[in-house]
């Protein structure tokens, strides 16, 4: 009885589908009801039979996050051929989880793309829709050519699923997409954990100098003025960016590490004069693909002052 019933079921499952596909514009009788009526003829199938068929076919259950805090590639993908990541970034974003919030940043081909927003172009268009805007970001092909392009930081609400992301670019309108962000690996592809020391809270200085900072694409600056350690017949130079995302630098061939984990990066330079600018390469994560970048720290040696430390 029980092996009839379950044809019975099959029978009005079938039914039902190819009454949906007919283009039949009579009143169509939900896919429950249709099998609840078959199965009524027996006994031996049970109200949770019914649910478990009728639920079968529903969306696939989307994977939050169970990442660690830290940085991933992640795959990038949407539903169109316009929409993607930059050629140089192998289809992929860099996944930033913190708190166990998951944002990905995503270097664009091109700056057509003016904003996006994390839901439906419909709501998108509505007063107070918080609207995700563009970073400069520069990225360098195979032949070496540098190009400024737009990036994004976009929410990411889970992994292996799509969801919804609404584009507006230079005509002004508005478009519905659906993007999926899979695959993540640890950015650091050796596997092995930072070499960067904790933050010494205790760090010590006893001098200060005005610096400026030249290179990149204008937006990185370093703390000014900085902070300086004597030693017996040098300097130490104290180099603080407006970003945590720089995972080390280039310094007279020497590559040099942050000094903290938390926080924007932090560097101590060794150095024994001010008197000509030093250029440096700070190679920054903040991009689908680490980066490194030429920069020129300056200084004005008349301003190398003792530290006001109380």
């Amino acid at each position: 009885m029980k092996k009839k019933s379950m044809i019975l079921i099959g029978a009005a499952i079938s039914l039902a589908v190819l009454t949906a596909c007919s283009g039949n514009k009579t009143e169509q009788v939900p896919v429950s009801e249709q099998i609840s009526e078959v199965v009524s003829v027996s006994e031996t199938v049970s109200e949770e039979t019914v649910s478990e068929i009728v639920t079968s076919e529903a969306e696939p259950v989307k994977t939050e996050n169970t990442l660690a805090d830290g940085l991933y590639y992640a795959e990038f993908n949407t539903d169109s051929t316009m929409f993607h990541a930059n050629e140089t970034c192998d289809g992929k974003g860099l996944l930033t989880v913190k708190d166990g919030e998951m944002t990905i940043h995503v270097s664009l081909p091109s700056k057509t793309i003016q904003n996006l927003y994390s839901g439906l172009a419909e709501d998108a268009q509505k007063e107070g829709a918080e609207l995700l805007q563009p970073t400069i970001d520069e990225v360098t092909y195979d032949d070496g050519l540098t190009e400024e392009v737009n990036g994004f930081d976009i929410p990411v609400p889970y992994l292996n699923d799509e969801f919804d992301l609404a584009l507006i670019g230079k005509k002004g309108i508005w478009y519905d997409h659906k993007v999926f962000v899979s695959n993540p690996e640890p950015a650091d592809s050796s596997g092995e954990e930072s070499t960067a020391s904790a933050p010494d809270s205790d760090m010590v200085w006893d001098s200060t100098i005005d610096v400026t900072l030249e290179g990149g694409s204008g937006k990185a600056t370093i703390t000014s003025p900085a902070k300086v350690r004597t030693t017996d017949d040098c300097f130490i130079l104290i180099v603080e960016w407006s970003s945590p995302n720089y995972d080390y630098m280039i310094v007279n061939e020497e590559k040099l590490l942050p000094v903290n984990t938390d926080g924007n990066s932090v560097f101590e330079i060794p150095l024994c004069s001010f008197d000509e600018p030093l250029p440096v390469i700070a190679d920054t994560v903040a991009m689908s693909k680490p980066h490194e970048v030429e920069y020129t720290i300056s200084f004005d040696a008349a301003s190398l002052a003792p530290a006001n430390i109380n």
